[in-house]
């Protein structure tokens, strides 16, 4: 197993390159719990094998995948076994376009491979130097990686799927879309489902078809990892996490909170 890397940082710059590893170890809502992030995330995979869930649709991963998310993107991936690569996160204020759809590229050929690994050590010795010209250079290495990602982008990769598994993508995708957009709110599975236009038995199917949970295991996974980051990152009190996240009071979050991760909120705080 090749060595991780070390956690490396630029608060100038806003650039996190962080070894999977050490994702993975942190147990199941650091990796395939529902989250997104504010800014782009890079997953480049250069060992290991698992699933991963974008926009709703669940796909497998392997060794050389390099899968690119965009900002507020709904996510998360599982791990079979062991696990090496990176996790790189983008500033909010990256300085230049961004892919506006996730890309998942399954890099086979060792050239292709290779210079990927080359694009992420590039930004990694950059941040290891940490001089007065470090922030300009990681945005000109994160630029070319980006359209080094795009060039190699399978535009085809969908394409042979059946009509009824792309259109179940869809709806998962807009659904995604709107839960993260409203997952505080209190809102229920028939609520999105109402909001598109569609039944919740129709949603709940189309999520199954498209990442084998149903809607309310994407919705209740996507606001518990809210409620744990909050936890874990915050002083605010449990009460005032419940309401924020819409629920309809700190006991029935307390409730909630316990079904869903075996631990009370508290219990969950104390154990960091």
């Amino acid at each position: 197993m090749t060595a991780a890397l070390p956690v490396t940082a630029s608060a100038q710059a806003g650039f996190r390159l962080v070894p999977l590893q050490r994702l993975a170890q942190g147990g199941r809502w650091h990796t395939e719990a529902m989250r997104s992030y504010g800014a782009p995330v890079l997953y480049w995979f250069t060992r290991g094998q698992g699933r991963i869930t974008v926009s709703g649709t669940t796909r497998g991963w392997g060794a050389h995948n390099a899968v690119l998310i965009p900002a507020g993107t709904m996510h998360g991936f599982d791990v079979l076994g062991h696990v090496s690569g990176s996790a790189l996160y983008f500033p909010r204020d990256i300085g230049f376009e961004m892919p506006s759809d996730p890309l998942h590229l399954r890099l086979r050929e060792v050239q292709q491979q290779a210079e990927m690994s080359l694009q992420v050590e590039n930004i990694q010795r950059e941040l290891e130097r940490g001089e007065e010209a470090m922030e300009r250079a990681l945005r000109h290495h994160a630029g070319l990686l980006v359209v080094w990602l795009e060039r190699h982008a399978d535009p085809a990769m969908l394409a042979g799927e059946p009509a009824d598994q792309r259109a179940a993508e869809r709806l998962a995708a807009a659904f995604t879309s709107l839960l993260e957009r409203d997952f505080r709110t209190g809102r229920n599975v028939a609520d999105y489902a109402a909001a598109l236009g569609v039944t919740a038995t129709h949603l709940t199917r189309s999520c199954k078809a498209a990442c084998g949970r149903p809607a309310s295991a994407l919705l209740q996974d996507r606001l518990h990892f809210e409620a744990r980051k909050l936890l874990r990152e915050t002083r605010m009190p449990i009460k005032d996490v419940a309401q924020s996240l819409g629920f309809r009071s700190a006991a029935y979050f307390t409730r909630a909170f316990q079904q869903q991760t075996g631990q009370t909120p508290s219990a969950f705080r104390r154990d960091r």
